[in-house]
């Protein structure tokens, strides 16, 4: 009996060895010696970046059409009928066949929808697609490790720095990696852009023109210092 009892705890304490022996954690006094320090910073750095970017998709999906957003509107198989227009400032486009139509407040997917419904009374089954090349609000997104992170205005006709718009969101918590600061720029296509801005190097006097300027929909990104 008194031997099952030392096996059992052998185990226990066996099991629980292995169990904390793996587990990973941004501090590098944490991490496993055959892990190297700043590979797994990178790599949390990047699944980070990863599930803000998902975050932001998920956001947009729910987008509220309004006034100013630039649309590219098309039907399949119909190109005379595509048209990219400017939702006026009542909230409404002008369409072939359809005329006057209020968008405004409407999901993407609801609009296709009205246009499509609108369509069937002159064609089977219409398919239309609407992408927003531009939106009427323009805004750029601060994530990561700052104080306040979130969605905000860029001003018109003005421009926004990165450091503006840290600044915007409170500025940096006390575990942020300044000069690891990432600007995120995606394209109409798709295709996406990152810079890396090393904060410090800019808030010195005499580097304050390399601030890099945002565009709307710029995500600034504030990774956690693993060290």
């Amino acid at each position: 009996m008194y031997r099952l009892y030392c096996l059992a705890v052998v185990l226990i304490i066996s099991t629980s060895c292995a169990t904390s022996g793996t587990r990973l954690s941004s501090d590098s006094s944490r991490i496993p010696k055959n892990v190297d320090a700043t590979q797994f910073g990178q790599n949390s750095e990047d699944a980070a970046i990863a599930s803000a970017m998902a975050n932001l998709r998920s956001q947009a999906g729910d987008y509220a059409l309004s006034s100013a957003d630039l649309l590219e509107i098309t039907v399949y198989r119909e190109e005379k009928l595509g048209r990219t227009i400017r939702v006026s400032q009542t909230g409404e486009i002008s369409l072939p066949l359809i005329g006057t139509l209020k968008v405004s407040g409407k999901s993407v997917q609801e609009a296709q929808q009205i246009i499509a419904a609108k369509l069937s009374e002159y064609l089977v089954n219409p398919q239309v697609t609407i992408f927003i090349k531009e939106y009427g609000n323009k805004k750029i997104y601060v994530m990561g490790e700052v104080k306040n992170p979130g969605s905000f205005d860029v001003p018109p006709e003005s421009k926004l720095t990165v450091l503006e718009a840290i600044s915007l969101a409170g500025g940096f918590t006390p575990i942020a990696a300044k000069d690891r600061t990432r600007v995120i720029r995606t394209d109409s296509t798709g295709k996406s852009e990152t810079w890396t801005v090393e904060v410090g190097e800019i808030t010195s006097k005499d580097n304050k023109k390399k601030a890099l300027s945002l565009k709307p929909n710029d995500v600034v990104f504030v990774p956690q210092s693993f060290f």
